[in-house]
């Protein structure tokens, strides 16, 4: 009888890790388009990328003992500078950067494990976190449009007609929508590989795949690691554009206790996120890859199933190191029209929009208060609106813009949260 019993339960744990396994697919499916997108961008080596990203989110799981449901991969920030970096002083000497990069993040993390997260909290309250977490959603939407309409991300190039990217574009999203809504049980928590599948289906009806690339890769091949040098000109311009993605960072991690209801600032503490994020782009940037950051479509994924469980990600983490070394398997992905994950990342990012509604809503704050109505309103606004500004080869848009405007805001508006609450109701504090 105990045997039998023994039996059942070594199935079941087969089971639970296959679904697991499948899970972990799935998130990293949703980020390869991205992971990918920023080496090819950069001249960087996308099998480096695929194993640094893997490599660097089994960091972050072990900094935050595998409490957090992210997944750590390359880094859109970063660019503009490395491909300035790179034009200038070389990918070895701009890989230093990075590594110092990483640096910065460690620095923030041991000021905000000596102060407290208090002080982040004070510094990125939630009309801060919120509207940035919007603009992380609503700045990426066109990218998500170009994709679905046949278009390069950014929009210059037209790879697929129009017509038949919409119909593969549709025919993504209504699975993915119909596998979510109407999907009963394990089958459920795969929307997006569903939906996937059936564009890639519908691509290969409509002739959009070429497998020319995969047959001219190897089955077996090393990532192209590249060792990193030091010049401090290069370090001296990387070290500045590492505030604005610590800012969101911090962004992501509240996005990510939003959706499963845990708060991750306190347990474990955004001190070892942000470490764990540091440790990542510092290993990167001395492997030749590029830096990390915490992906918003993963968190748009984990919003969309509900899969929470961090192990997730530690299988999202093993499948990007296993792709790194297969090329035909990395080819076979990349060879993923674009119509396909374009019309999957409308949803995504659209629930990332969600995700910052909710966070402002949960804060309960007066979003019609002066002080509110303009943090909020001009975050929005700055950060959608494509303003733009540079000192020197210091730029500031976009996200980056959105979360260094927010936090300055918030810094110099006079009446915070309990200054407003005060003017509310006065008689509560005579």
């Amino acid at each position: 009888m105990s045997q039998t019993i023994g039996g059942v339960a070594r199935a079941q744990d087969y089971v639970f890790r296959l679904r697991d396994s499948l899970l972990g697919a799935q998130m990293l499916c949703v980020a390869f388009g991205s992971l990918v997108l920023v080496p090819l961008l950069t001249g960087l080596d996308p099998n480096v990328a695929l194993f640094t990203a893997g490599i660097g989110t089994l960091i972050f799981q072990v900094v935050t003992g595998g409490r957090v449901p992210v997944f750590l991969a390359s880094s859109f920030a970063f660019i503009a500078p490395i491909i300035y970096g790179v034009a200038h002083w070389g990918v070895a000497a701009t890989l230093g950067g990075l590594i110092a990069a990483g640096g910065v993040y460690i620095a923030i993390a041991a000021l905000i494990a000596w102060r407290g997260v208090g002080f982040v909290t004070r510094l990125l309250p939630p009309v801060v976190t919120g509207p940035v977490i919007m603009v992380i959603g609503l700045v990426l939407a066109p990218v998500a449009i170009n994709l679905a309409t046949g278009l390069d991300s950014s929009g210059d190039n037209q790879l697929v007609a129009r017509a038949p990217a919409l119909f593969v574009a549709g025919v993504a999203l209504a699975t993915t929508l119909a596998v979510s809504l109407l999907g009963r049980g394990f089958f459920r928590l795969l929307p997006i590989i569903f939906g996937v599948a059936a564009g890639y289906l519908t691509s290969l009806a409509f002739g959009l795949v070429d497998f020319s690339s995969v047959r001219q890769a190897p089955w077996f091949a090393m990532p192209t690691f590249v060792a990193p040098a030091f010049n401090w000109q290069a370090i001296a311009f990387m070290l500045p554009v590492t505030i604005a993605p610590a800012i969101e960072h911090f962004g992501d991690i509240v996005a990510i206790r939003s959706v499963t209801g845990r708060d991750y600032l306190v347990d474990p503490g955004i001190h070892r996120t942000m470490l764990g994020d540091g440790l990542a782009t510092g290993l990167a940037g001395a492997l030749g890859g590029p830096p990390c950051t915490t992906y918003s479509e993963v968190t748009g994924a984990v919003t969309l199933t509900g899969a929470t469980n961090p192990a997730l990600m530690t299988w999202a983490a093993l499948f990007a190191i296993a792709f790194s070394f297969v090329g035909k398997l990395g080819a076979f992905l990349a060879a993923i029209p674009t119509p396909v994950m374009g019309g999957i990342i409308v949803l995504l990012f659209g629930a990332i929009v969600v995700v910052g509604m909710n966070t402002l809503v949960e804060s309960g704050e007066d979003l019609t208060t002066p002080r509110n109505l303009a943090i909020v309103g001009l975050i929005l606004i700055c950060g959608i609106g494509g303003l733009h500004l540079s000192a020197g080869r210091f730029e500031l848009q976009g996200i980056a813009l959105a979360g260094v405007l927010g936090v300055m805001l918030n810094l110099v508006l006079p009446g915070g949260s309990a200054q407003e609450k005060k003017n509310r109701d006065p008689q509560a504090h005579e």
